[in-house]
């Protein structure tokens, strides 16, 4: 790291929805590490404790639920200003395009899409100008997978909300979005431990890297784009080579 990316974020406030683990919890780890002021959030306060605990660096807790508009509102209410916003919290439904119920469909959008979108609007006016945004997609947004159309979907959906909101917001604070590959995250902790490891060495031998990815692999990703400012409106595939892979 140079001397600019090692400085940019110290003092800054960084609020990371989602927080508590997985990507989210690696960002937050990473930005403390670069003297930046954190505050994590999700829906689970044991969660959130054992996150904060373990990241260190007075990281400050919040639990709040994105899919709760009058809750957002609130807690972003009562915010300090936050000089860069992170939603890395998700949700993802498969199933067959003919079987998967519409309910679960709604609540992957819910959670994906439409809670990030209520928390990025309810957190903009503490914005700092100049401050940034960082949504979360995936690799499915554009590399169909069958028993996946609609992740792949609500994806593209994230994309096309960083975009507009990067040309929206111009001169206010930049927008981008993180597309991970398939990571080493709590996201497969229900999975056998055989199970998930058969699947990651599959997936990690199909790809140019020959791995799958690690949660500060993408974390790595996610200052950058925090601390670039000539960033916005893109979409950073972090992904291992999955989009290039024959």
């Amino acid at each position: 790291m140079n001397s600019v990316f090692e400085t940019a974020l110290i003092g800054k406030h960084v609020v990371i929805i989602g927080g508590s683990s997985g990507m989210g919890k690696a960002t937050a780890k990473l930005a403390v590490a670069l003297g930046a002021k954190v505050t994590i959030a999700s829906r689970s306060l044991a969660k959130l404790e054992a996150a904060a605990a373990d990241i260190g660096g007075g990281v400050q807790i919040a639990p709040v639920d994105t899919t709760n508009e009058t809750g957002m509102k609130s807690w972003a209410s009562g915010l300090e200003k936050v000089d860069h916003l992170v939603i890395s919290a998700s949700s993802a439904a498969r199933g067959a395009f003919a079987e998967l119920p519409t309910t679960d469909l709604r609540a992957m959008f819910e959670a994906k899409f439409i809670g990030p979108y209520v928390a990025a609007r309810e957190v903009l006016p503490v914005l700092t100008e100049g401050g940034s945004i960082t949504f979360f997609s995936g690799v499915l947004s554009r590399r169909p997978s069958a028993g996946a159309t609609g992740l792949g979907a609500v994806n593209a959906a994230v994309e096309a909300l960083s975009k507009g909101l990067a040309l929206e917001l111009s001169g206010r604070a930049r927008v981008n979005c993180i597309s991970p590959g398939m990571v080493a995250t709590e996201a497969y902790a229900a999975m056998s431990n055989e199970a998930r490891e058969a699947m990651f060495a599959q997936v990690g031998n199909s790809l140019p890297v020959r791995r799958i990815g690690e949660a500060e692999d993408i974390a790595q990703a996610v200052i950058m784009a925090m601390t670039n400012g000539y960033l916005t409106g893109a979409v950073l595939d972090v992904d291992g080579g999955h989009l290039v892979r024959g």
